[in-house]
C-alpha cells in the first residue's frame, strides 16, 4: 500500500465514521476518503460523476481529470488530517501519487438563524450569530456591504484545529492595530482554542484581569457599526457571538440600536444606563458607610427612622449586606442555570418568600432590602453580560473599603477603581477612549 494511504489509515483508520474506499473515475482507480459524519457521501459522488460527465471540453489526460474535480496538492497525513476534520473530501490518485481536494456537499449540523438570546432588540434587525463561521461572516458582510471589508482566517491549535476569522474595515481602521492583532495571533496558533480565556492568552492578554478585552456581541449590527468605527472583530468558529476589539469603557453604555431612536431618546437611554453604574457601585456602600461609619452625616429623623429598621438585627451592616449580596448572586445564577421553563418561576417566588423571611425573622433591615433590589435593577441595564459581572464584582471592593472607613472608603474605592480602568490598555488604545479615529493608536 501507498505510504500516504498507510499513514493516513493509521491515524485515521479507528474511526467508523471516516471513509477510505477505493473507485474509479473514467477508469483511473482513485482512493476516497472522508469523514462521512460531516459529508453527504451520495450527494457527493453523483455531483462528481455529473461533473466529469458534463465536461466540456472532455478531459484527455489524468491532469485534466484532477483539474476539474477540485485543488490538485501534494501533502502529508497530517495535512490531510487537518482537511478532513475541516470538512473536505480527498480523492487521492495513487498513479500520480497526488490529491485533489474536493469541495463536498456538507452534512447540515447548524442550526438556523435565531433571534439572540442574549441581546434584546427594539426596533432593529433581530438575526443573530450562530455556530457557523462562515455563516456568521456572510451576516456582516450582508449588514454592511462593502467594499472595504477585508476578512483574515488562520487555523489555531495543534491538537483541536479551531478556525479563526479576523474581519476589519479597510478604510477606517489603524493599520496598526491590524497589524498588532495578526502577529499576536500568528505567534500564537499553536495553543488551542475552547473558550474565552484560551483566546485571550493567544491575544497576549492575561487571563486574570476583571474588565474583559474584547466586547462580545451576538447582532451583525452592532459588528458593522464596530468596523466602521476602526475596530476589528474576532470569530471563532463554534462559538455564536463576535469579539470587538478594542473594548472600551462607552460599549457599556452605547448600543448602535439607540440610534433608532430619536436623540433625545438616545440621550435618556443612554444617561440612564450610566445611572445604573452608579447606583450599582454606590448603594450598597453608601448605605454600609452611613449606617455603620458615618451616621451623622444623615439628617437626624432619617437617621432615627434606619436605626428603627435595624432594632433587632444581630449582625454590623457589613455582614448583612454581605450576606445579602451573597443570596442574590446564588439568585441570579440559579436562573442562568435552570431551564427557562421553571427558572424564572423558581427564582421569583424564591427571591419573594426568602427576602419576606429575613426581614421577618429581623435578619436584615427593610431599608437593605430596598437597597438590593435597586441595586440589582441597576445593575441590569449595563451593555454586555461580561461588563455586568464586572461591576458586580467592584462593587464588593467598595463596599469593604466603605465598611473599614466611611465616606472616604467609598471616595477611595470610586478613585481606586478609576485608577485601574485608567490604566488598562488594549494593544496601545486606552480603556478610556471614547471613541477609536483612524491614527490615533498609541505607541506602546
Amino acid at each position: 500500500m501507498d505510504s500516504f494511504l498507510q499513514e493516513v489509515k493509521e491515524k485515521l483508520g479507528g474511526n467508523d465514521d471516516f471513509l477510505i474506499q477505493p473507485d474509479e473515475i473514467c477508469g483511473v482507480p482513485v482512493v476516497m476518503m472522508g469523514f462521512t459524519s460531516l459529508i453527504d457521501l451520495v450527494s457527493t459522488k453523483i455531483a462528481l460523476r455529473k461533473n466529469m460527465d458534463n465536461a466540456d471540453p472532455a478531459p484527455q489526460s489524468v491532469a485534466d481529470m484532477m483539474s476539474l474535480l477540485g485543488d490538485i496538492k501534494e501533502m502529508d497525513a497530517n495535512e490531510a488530517y487537518a482537511l478532513f476534520v475541516g470538512g473536505k473530501f480527498i480523492i487521492y490518485f495513487e498513479s500520480e501519487q497526488r490529491c485533489v481536494i474536493v469541495e463536498p456537499f456538507p452534512v447540515v449540523l447548524n442550526r438556523s438563524i435565531e433571534s439572540p438570546t442574549n441581546e434584546n432588540v427594539l426596533q432593529g434587525p433581530i438575526s443573530s450569530f450562530i455556530e457557523d463561521i462562515d455563516t456568521n461572516i456572510g451576516m456582516v458582510r450582508k449588514q454592511m456591504m462593502s467594499k472595504h471589508v477585508r476578512v483574515k482566517s488562520y487555523l489555531a491549535g495543534n491538537d483541536q484545529h479551531k478556525k479563526i476569522s479576523l474581519i476589519y474595515d479597510n478604510l477606517n481602521v489603524d493599520p496598526e492595530l491590524v497589524n498588532n492583532v495578526t502577529s499576536e495571533i500568528e505567534k500564537n496558533l499553536h495553543r488551542e482554542i475552547n473558550n474565552m480565556q484560551n483566546m485571550a492568552k493567544t491575544l497576549g492578554f492575561s487571563s486574570w484581569s476583571a474588565i474583559p478585552r474584547f466586547n462580545t456581541t451576538e447582532l451583525p449590527q452592532e459588528v458593522a457599526s464596530a468596523l466602521k468605527k476602526g475596530r476589528v472583530v474576532l470569530f471563532i468558529d463554534r462559538l455564536p457571538f463576535a469579539l470587538v476589539l478594542p473594548n472600551l469603557l462607552w460599549d457599556m453604555f452605547s448600543l448602535e440600536n439607540d440610534r433608532n431612536f430619536p436623540i433625545p431618546l438616545t440621550i435618556v437611554i443612554r444617561l440612564l444606563r450610566v445611572i445604573g453604574v452608579l447606583i450599582t457601585l454606590l448603594a450598597p456602600g453608601i448605605y454600609v458607610a452611613l449606617v455603620a461609619v458615618n451616621p451623622e452625616v444623615l439628617r437626624i429623623e432619617l437617621a432615627l427612622n434606619i436605626a428603627q429598621s435595624r432594632e433587632g438585627v444581630p449582625y454590623p451592616a457589613i455582614v448583612e449586606i454581605i450576606l445579602m449580596l451573597v443570596v442574590l448572586e446564588l439568585i441570579i445564577e440559579a436562573s442562568t442555570r435552570l431551564p427557562k421553563s421553571i427558572g424564572p418561576t423558581i427564582t421569583m417566588v424564591g427571591g419573594i418568600i426568602l427576602g419576606q423571611a429575613v426581614v421577618t425573622a429581623r435578619l436584615v433591615s427593610n431599608l437593605l432590602i430596598i437597597v438590593l433590589a435597586a441595586t440589582t435593577i441597576a445593575n441590569s441595564t449595563v451593555v454586555g453580560f461580561q461588563n455586568s459581572l464586572s461591576i458586580r464584582l467592584f462593587k464588593y471592593v467598595i463596599v469593604i473599603l466603605s465598611a473599614i472607613y466611611g465616606v472616604l472608603g467609598l471616595l477611595g474605592g470610586l478613585v481606586l477603581l478609576s485608577t485601574y480602568l485608567a490604566s488598562l490598555t488594549t494593544f496601545g488604545i486606552s480603556y478610556l477612549n471614547f471613541s477609536m479615529k483612524k491614527g490615533e493608536l498609541e505607541n506602546g
